[in-house]
């Protein structure tokens, strides 16, 4: 698999040969966030070391994304919009809730849970799974309400 840095770069020359500054802007905002982080730690990341990066990347624009939308500024967050999906190409592919609840369905019957008790075991064994692919919150909301079925 390329190293999404490269993949990065190689996307940020396809940008600035085909004159799409919008997106070119993008690419340099987030090898920039790459570079900062490289700098501060002093050592070049691994590709898992970039898509943590990138995923924090992802969180701040959702966040953004939220905030704006609930002040009635649409158009800053159409921007943000557009800086969200041209990171995303560069993300692990997300699973979708079906994908999770079958992963949080074997998860629970790994560790046995019976009740919300077991939260923390099944998160245990589900976070490592979806690590990158998901988004945390989802993910502990699915769990709690499967937990809570089973009550």
């Amino acid at each position: 698999m390329e190293h999404p840095k490269e993949q990065l770069n190689h996307a940020l020359k396809e940008a600035m040969k085909n004159k799409d500054n919008q997106r070119r802007d993008v690419l340099r905002l987030l090898t920039s966030a790459i570079k900062q982080v490289e700098i501060d730690t002093q050592k070049e990341l691994t590709p898992e070391q970039v898509v943590d990066v990138l995923q924090k990347e992802a969180k701040k624009r959702r966040e953004s994304i939220s905030e704006l939308t609930g002040a009635g500024r649409a158009e800053q967050a159409a921007a943000e919009q557009y800086e969200l999906s041209v990171l995303e190409e560069f993300l692990p592919k997300q699973l979708t809730a079906d994908e999770l609840r079958a992963l949080i369905q074997a998860a629970i019957a790994e560790v046995g849970a019976t009740s919300g008790k077991d939260m923390g075991k099944v998160m245990g064994v589900i976070q490592p799974q979806t690590k990158g692919r998901a988004d945390g919150k989802l993910v502990s909301q699915l769990v709690k309400e499967m937990l809570d079925s089973l009550s």
